[in-house]
């Protein structure tokens, strides 16, 4: 339980969020963090127990929580016994606001929730019978209205009241590295838009005007990962999109996405996942939409 694991999710840069909606009978997914910001709403399994970050606590039958990037979270069965416990996640890029987006007046109050969410966030149980409706049908919606729909219900919840904030101030994750660089904007776009072909450090290199040996220093410092590591992620997030959205078998999904060796990808994957590509798309046979 205490193993903390990297989660890529499957977004892509092309993608705003993701909503993905499940019943099960247990929690079963490991400690984790992942870049991304994540709402969690948690029906039907009083009893079950919540860490996020340093606090752990076990919850009632109904809550919402607001994870930041990096925060290590995970929600285990514990003493809940329910046989349909009920599991929304929407999950958004951190950049989905541009910071001086959030410097404007008027959305001060999202941004001082999104500050507050490093250390994560639980709201009342009467913010979330507010809200829950809202929440629900936010997969029925799209395009447009689906964003404005999810800016909406962040303001309402940035502006609800007794909200309680989970981790202790002096908890600190390490994962928590500056991306703010052009240079590495333009060495992730060309590895998203390319990432099922054959990628060398040379050719990142060349592409920001690089020596191999510097960018390789300056891709470590940036991000606390190697290159080789970096582009494995990436590939690996869009493996995940597919083994979700489409039917192709896994060897398929391992050629297209970049790993030329089956047993490699499959031995990434369960690396960095916890599980294998054929339990990934098992457990993940819930309801997810990508707006």
């Amino acid at each position: 339980m205490n193993k903390l694991m990297k989660e890529i999710t499957p977004l892509t840069p092309n993608d705003c969020f993701t909503i993905f909606s499940r019943v099960k009978k247990e929690f079963n997914f490991p400690l984790h963090f992942h870049e991304e910001y994540e709402l969690n709403l948690i029906m039907n399994a009083s009893g079950a127990k919540r860490i996020v970050g340093d606090h752990i606590s076990v919850i009632d039958d109904l809550e919402l929580v607001l994870v930041g990037p990096n925060l290590p979270h995970a929600w285990f069965t514990h003493k809940c016994t329910s046989e349909a416990i009920t599991e929304l996640t929407i999950q958004w890029h951190k950049d989905l606001f541009d910071e001086k987006l959030l410097k404007r007046n008027q959305l001060s109050f999202i941004r001082k929730m999104f500050e507050q969410s490093v250390r994560g966030i639980s709201f009342t149980k009467e913010t979330i019978q507010s809200v829950l409706p809202r929440i629900l049908s936010l997969s029925q919606r799209n395009g447009f209205d689906s964003v404005m729909d999810l800016i909406n219900l962040l303001h309402d919840l940035s502006t609800s009241r007794n909200m309680l904030t989970l981790s202790d101030s002096t908890f600190v994750n390490n994962q928590n590295f500056n991306y703010n660089s052009r240079r590495l904007e333009k060495v992730f776009e060309f590895m998203n838009n390319n990432y099922h072909k054959e990628i060398s450090l040379k050719d990142i290199a060349n592409l920001i005007g690089m020596t191999e040996e510097s960018f390789s220093r300056f891709i470590k410092k940036r991000t606390g990962n190697t290159f080789i590591n970096t582009l494995n992620e990436i590939r690996l997030g869009h493996a995940s999109r597919m083994l979700i959205d489409t039917t192709h078998s896994i060897t398929e999904i391992s050629y297209h996405c970049g790993f030329n060796n089956i047993s490699n990808f499959n031995r990434l994957f369960k690396k960095k996942k916890s599980c294998t590509p054929k339990e990934f798309r098992e457990n993940y046979s819930g309801n997810r939409v990508f707006i």
